[in-house]
């Protein structure tokens, strides 16, 4: 269990960390942070038909930071079940599919039986403060109070995307002088007890005409084949004749034991 309960102030700050539940006025603000996603990103289908929803459909599996009135950071989650003959728990097709499943029990009445982060995001201007360690704790709080022993994540390594021609596999082996891992966010994780399983080898998928990404990224798109992107995990596959590319980004599975409580 993470160090971490209720409303959170630092000696160091006064950033507030509350379930989303707790703050439904905020539910319109949470997207208010100043963040820098690659502009690709957002047009992943299923992040365009369903990640606006989340936090009104499962806000007390959500948490915001705010400093006074400012919103300074958002942790998402969904439960789903994982227990049904066609499902596994944690998918090849990671965040894209956890993201449906949850909107697909919660429309059939099916019981959650995990949870799954989708997101942490940390105003630019407050990184590098410990932040995103206290975002995850309450994240796994929330969680928590929901009666929940286990929360997966999809994690999106934060380095990565400086060597996208390095396997995933690879990169994740890396360790520092410590034994925890290389790679900034996947060292968080792993600090706050977290164990990496396996890689998500199709997480989010993107896909768009030449023009559109383009618009995106800046780049001509004009030779085929694989396409080094800035802030892209792996090369874009690109293919003139068809006049399209694709994008398809591994994510790391990462499980956290939680102790369930209730109050």
């Amino acid at each position: 269990m993470f160090p971490w309960q209720g409303p959170a102030v630092t000696e160091k700050d006064s950033v507030v960390i509350t379930p989303l539940a707790e703050r439904p006025s905020l539910m319109s603000r949470i997207y208010e942070i100043a963040e820098t996603w690659p502009a690709f990103i957002p047009h992943d289908p299923v992040a365009e038909a369903l990640l606006s929803r989340v936090a009104e459909d499962f806000p007390h599996y959500c948490v915001v930071a705010t400093d006074g009135d400012r919103v300074v950071a958002r942790g998402l989650s969904v439960p789903f079940n994982a227990d049904r003959e066609d499902r596994e728990e944690m998918p090849d097709k990671g965040w894209d599919q956890v993201l449906v499943w949850a909107f697909r029990d919660q429309r059939h009445g099916y019981a959650p039986t995990r949870v799954s982060a989708l997101e942490i995001t940390v105003d630019n201007d407050y990184l590098g403060r410990g932040l995103s360690y206290r975002m995850l704790a309450a994240l796994t709080d929330a969680v928590g109070r929901q009666g929940h022993d286990v929360l997966l994540a999809p994690v999106r390594p934060t380095a990565k995307h400086l060597e996208p021609r390095v396997p995933m596999a690879d990169y994740v082996r890396r360790q520092g002088e410590d034994g925890f891992p290389a790679d900034a966010w996947l060292r968080v994780h792993v600090k706050a007890g977290g164990s990496i399983e396996r890689i998500a080898s199709a997480s989010m998928t993107v896909s768009g005409s030449l023009a559109q990404w383009r618009q995106w990224t800046g780049l001509p798109f004009d030779n085929d084949g694989d396409t080094d992107v800035p802030g892209a995990l792996v090369p874009v596959r690109c293919d003139t004749r068809n006049d399209q590319a694709v994008y398809v980004e591994p994510n790391v599975w990462v499980r956290h034991e939680v102790k369930p409580h209730t109050t």
